[in-house]
């Protein structure tokens, strides 16, 4: 759950008045938290399983080959992950997840406090200049961390202005500006996410280039009829750019489902201050 603290801005309503804004602090350390342990996570399992398995695979398949000159190894998903350069993408996935869950987890409860209708105003049910003192308290009644969802904010921003104003041409353009922002704020807050899916499948091709100077290190003895470091090398190419691009599939398939999520949220939240709230006020 994100923690608040006090901020000192400019208020939308009395822009020459300061009003306490919410700062989300934890986000950072929930990011840098959930780094950590996929970090732990996944370099212990690769320690304690992948590469011994790995190792002992391909020992039994060059031994198999010597054996056999008409072998042909299976291909084994130890062997693919086993590279330092799968390790690092399926880190930066991980990360990426628990960082998608944190956002998932801050769009359903915005969901659940737009569902709920905060002002919970009967129909037909006009709104006054002097009555939005009474409205504004109950959204002030909200839990915190309810009323720094975008709807309560938006609410307590129109009502100001409409007690402030009595022009309702004014009351609507504080709310749509109240949602631009939010908006802008949450777009801006994916900026984690796309770095991410852009940097695994940069690093598959990092290991796409060290697998084949590898592999061209070892072409002196293919000369000799030893391919086994040649292979070797273009299994490490391949199986990183194969592993990156698989994950960077899924990756970017997740961020712009939460991209949409945040953009219907914010659409929905405009009407919503439309037909529930904008649409009621009227000035005497």
């Amino acid at each position: 759950m994100a923690t608040t603290q006090p901020v000192r801005a400019e208020s939308a309503e009395h822009p020459g008045r300061t009003r306490l804004l919410p700062t989300r602090s934890s986000e950072f350390v929930y990011s840098v938290f959930a780094l950590i342990v996929s970090i732990i996570v996944v370099h212990a399992v690769y320690v304690l399983h992948v590469r011994p398995q790995a190792q002992a695979i391909m020992q039994q398949q060059r031994a198999a080959m010597l054996e056999d000159p008409n072998y042909v190894a299976e291909r084994s998903l130890y062997v693919v992950l086993k590279d330092y350069e799968q390790e690092a993408e399926i880190i930066l996935m991980l990360w990426a997840l628990a960082i998608l869950a944190f956002r998932a987890r801050e769009q359903r409860l915005e969901r659940r406090v737009l569902d709920a209708d905060p002002l919970k105003l009967p129909e037909g049910m006009k709104i006054l200049p002097e009555d939005t003192r009474e409205y504004a308290r109950l959204i002030e009644a909200l839990p915190p961390r309810e009323r720094e969802c975008l709807v309560p904010r938006a609410l307590l921003a129109a009502l100001a202005r409409f007690g402030a104003t009595r022009n309702v041409q004014d009351v609507s353009a504080v709310a749509h500006g109240v949602c631009q922002s939010e908006a802008d704020r949450l777009d801006s807050e994916l900026s984690m996410l796309r770095y991410i899916a852009w940097a695994i499948p940069a690093i598959g091709f990092i290991g796409t280039v060290r697998g084949i100077g590898d592999a061209l290190s070892q072409a002196h003895k293919a000369v000799g009829g030893d391919i086994s470091g040649v292979t070797e090398g273009l299994g490490v190419a391949f199986n990183s750019t194969l592993v990156a691009l698989l994950l960077s599939i899924l990756l970017m398939f997740m961020l712009q489902a939460l991209q949409r999520t945040q953009e219907r949220l914010v659409l929905d939240a405009e009407t919503y201050l439309d037909q529930r709230v904008i649409r009621n006020m009227q000035a005497r």
